[in-house]
């Protein structure tokens, strides 16, 4: 009866007659539409029946496969996509589970057209918004699924893109219909993203076959990389701030297990996919996912950390929008331990050295780029921490050649990120805890070193873009050829070079009397006189300036240790500053001293100008020094001061070397009337004085010595006679002091403080040392006394008691 039953069309259920009624005899006619309807109608009438209908399409769909009728699989595919999108009812759980087991049974088909089928049908409905999601549904198939078929291998290139661009879209519904809601199965898992994320990256990596970037094509969206690059913004748009590391961590493993960083154009190419697709508050964890990454692999061959330097400075480009980490100084930190690391390696190799170098590079590099995209005051700490690892130590001992490259390497970062700043005001860029080991290494041994510090120098001072135009040393008839942009220099500028002026007159002094500088040392000094003259061209420190070139043009005078080629240097570039100053200032009459002296020397001591002076191998051998009249004038200089309106009585102070201040014995009778030797009188002989250590009135057999000058009322007429004149004579000394104190240089008076305390604690030691010696000695004298002395007793009258126990 039940067999009878079956055969029997009436007695079937209506489900199972509504889904025969939508496939036609003919499978090339497609769905039938009105059965459809009907189909649709009755499944939102009767939702609980969707289940069933769900089964018995799967049952339908699973003969038609195994007996090969395609025809009929695509329109139950059709069927099912159609119901999925009427019905939202509490049991369409149910009627999806069918659903994804019908997909599955065609995706492990090998026919490429059924696999596109599911995936087509997969897509559709995970764009579909269920009212009741289902927490327990798993796709570990369907990622597996998906990500071999983007990886597929067909032989067909046709046959190919289209399994890898199915693949692609599968997975990219994955995404979509687990992403937004986290109680659903959690696709970050890195079982999921170590599929995923790869799949996207072996695809977008595969160009062949793409056409022409230059060339519009209606097939370049149809390319698998095209696919893939689309699905990988997607992914990475809809990371949050918890799962952007889920993401990142799968692309830097694929980059290394394929060797993808040498060359990096490919490793360029995805960070700039994740940080233009990444929201912008989430920017800076690729930066330090990519600092994290570079640590790990601090002993890898420095080609590579190169590449992935790179990669960090084109992230930190397009990160300038948005955030890029709150810890600024520790990105800097671990750059800069990365460039001493580098410098530290051993290693004989050239190639490997050439590779360490540009990894070097390509670090400063970086930090440069980092630092341009940080604000004005961000910057200066910036300088201040590079500053704070350069070691500043300037002893004479020789510097082990690691520490000269590293010194070379953080001063080139610290002029990488000098050229990102803008000075507005000096006292800004150059803050005394900057300032002060800057000009440390401006008098290093090492002559790569100085001209580092010259040229971060030349960047910071540089506020008009006139460093551009003072590249050569040379002398011109009309310097505004050179078309230089001078203004006032405001007033804060004047008052940080009257408070820290010193600092630049001095270093500068002592860089031009190194005897390792070379032609580039001379030129970058050179620089730097004229960018203060052109700055901070205020009256006093004008005069300052003319100062400190008359005291560099009386060292090349004298100076018995300078090499002749020194000396004709720093000739030149006195001349040419000269030049300079006097056609800025426009004072005629020292203009025409300027130019008189020039026409001069250019006919009788061209070795003593630039264009001469400039030239490799020339040597000046001649044993005399310069002519007077090849000279610069003092006093003509000074007249001319004057006559504008400059004081200039600083002008005849000469500029001493510090160090020859310092050392008393080179102190001549001048420098000891103004006051360097701390003492009124002369300096006496430590030695000759008699120190008296015991008490006259507390030692027997000795009497207290009286007074050899009685005070009578004579001497206190003298004294009255003679007051008149020593409060005359203290009123000149302390009038000379303040003078000192009120017009001198500053590093002269810093000087002369040191040299007196210096002969001060020098001859204290010789007291206390004198001290010990007589003090031993009378020590010696009593036990000698006691000795001899012990066999005769002394009565007791003849004691003599000291005065404090007599009554």
């Amino acid at each position: 009866m039940a067999g009878c039953c079956g055969c029997c069309g009436p007695l079937r259920p209506r489900y199972k007659r509504l889904v025969d009624s939508i496939f036609p005899a003919d499978p090339q006619e497609g769905l039938v539409k009105s059965n459809m309807e009907k189909l649709t109608f009755y499944a939102l009438s009767s939702p609980e029946k969707l289940d069933r209908i769900g089964e018995y399409l799967a049952q339908r769909q699973s003969r038609d496969v195994s007996r090969r009728k395609v025809g009929f699989v695509f329109i139950a595919m059709e069927a099912l996509d159609q119901l999925l999108l009427a019905c939202h009812a509490h049991s369409i759980n149910l009627f999806v589970e069918s659903f994804l087991k019908m997909v599955q049974d065609l995706l492990e088909c090998e026919e490429p057209e059924l696999q596109e089928l599911a995936t087509a049908s997969f897509v559709k409905f995970a764009n579909i918004e269920e009212d009741t999601p289902s927490y327990h549904r798993r796709y570990d198939f369907f990622v597996s699924k998906f990500s071999s078929m983007a990886h597929s291998g067909n032989d067909n290139q046709e046959a190919r893109a289209r399994i890898r661009n199915a693949g692609l879209q599968g997975l990219q519904g994955v995404v979509r219909k687990t992403v937004s809601d986290d109680l659903q199965v959690n696709i970050w898992e890195q079982t999921h993203m170590d599929k995923i994320v790869p799949s996207l990256l072996f695809n977008m990596q595969d160009t062949r076959g793409r056409s022409h970037p230059d060339i519009e094509s209606p097939r370049e969206e149809d390319h698998p990389s095209f696919v893939a690059e689309n699905c990988f913004r997607d992914l990475v748009c809809r990371a949050s701030f918890g799962n952007i590391k889920a993401v990142l961590r799968p692309v830097l493993m694929h980059l290394d297990n394929h060797r993808l960083w040498v060359p990096n154009d490919f490793a360029v190419k995805c960070f700039k996919v994740v940080m233009f697709s990444v929201q912008a508050q989430y920017g800076y964890v690729v930066v330090q996912m990519l600092m994290s990454h570079l640590d790990e692999h601090s002993k890898s061959q420095p080609r590579m950390k190169a590449s992935i330097v790179d990669v960090l400075a084109e992230t930190v480009l397009i990160a300038a929008g948005g955030s890029i980490g709150p810890s600024v100084l520790e990105v800097f930190n671990t750059l800069l331990r990365h460039i001493r690391v580098s410098v530290d390696n051993k290693t004989t190799d050239k190639d490997r050295l050439s590779d360490e170098k540009k990894f070097q590079e390509s670090c400063i590099n970086t930090i440069g780029e980092f630092a341009n995209n940080l604000p004005d005051y961000q910057k200066i700490e910036i300088m201040m921490f590079v500053m704070g690892k350069v070691n500043t130590s300037t002893d004479d001992k020789p510097s082990d050649s690691k520490d000269v490259m590293l010194q070379t390497m953080l001063l080139k970062t610290l002029l990488t990120v000098a050229t990102k700043y803008k000075t507005v005001l000096m006292s800004n860029a150059f803050t005394l805890p900057f300032l002060e080991p800057l000009m440390r290494m401006s008098i290093s041994s090492d002559p790569g070193i100085r001209l580092l510090v010259q040229e971060i120098l030349h960047t910071l001072l540089d506020r008009h873009n006139n460093l551009p135009k003072l590249k050569t040393v040379k002398i011109m008839a009309d310097i505004s050829q050179l078309s230089l942009t001078v203004e006032k220099p405001p007033r804060q500028d004047v008052m940080f070079m009257k408070k820290n002026g010193s600092q630049f007159y001095w270093h500068l002094y002592e860089n031009m009397q190194q005897l390792s500088n070379k032609l580039e040392n001379f030129a970058a000094l050179y620089i730097t006189l004229a960018l203060l003259g052109l700055e901070m061209g205020a009256d006093e420190i004008l005069v300052e300036l003319f100062r400190l070139s008359l005291g560099m043009q009386e060292m090349a005078c004298n100076s018995t240790s300078l090499p002749s080629k020194h000396r004709c240097c720093i000739h030149a570039v006195v001349a040419a500053y000269y030049n300079l100053m006097s056609q800025l200032t426009a004072i005629p009459a020292l203009c025409q001293h300027i130019t008189q002296v020039i026409e001069i020397r250019e006919k009788e001591a061209r070795h003593l100008l630039p264009d001469e002076a400039f030239t490799e191998n020339k040597q000046w051998t001649s044993p005399e020094g310069p002519k007077p009249e090849w000279l610069f004038d003092q006093d003509i200089i000074s007249e001319a001061l004057h006559s504008s309106g400059l004081d200039t009585t600083k002008l005849g102070t000469p500029f001493m070397n510090k160090l020859s201040i310092q050392l008393g014995s080179e102190l001549g009778p001048l420098q000891r009337s103004n006051g360097v030797d701390g003492v009124t009188g002369s300096v006496s002989d430590i030695n000759s004085i008699s120190i008296d250590l015991e008490s006259a009135a507390s030692t027997p057999g000795m009497t207290r010595r009286r007074f050899s000058t009685e005070i009578t009322v004579e001497t206190l007429k003298k004294v009255l006679a003679d007051s008149s004149q020593d409060r005359e004579e203290e009123k000149a000394k302390q009038a000379e002091i303040l003078h000192m104190f009120r017009e001198g240089p500053f590093e002269e008076i810093v000087a002369k403080s040191e040299a007196r305390a210096t002969r001060f604690h020098s001859k204290v030691d010789e007291i206390l040392k004198m001290l010990d010696e007589q003090a031993e000695s009378v020590e010696n004298q009593d036990i000698d006394r006691d000795i001899t002395n012990i066999d005769e007793p002394i009565p007791i009258y003849e004691i003599k008691y000291p005065d404090l126990f007599v009554y």
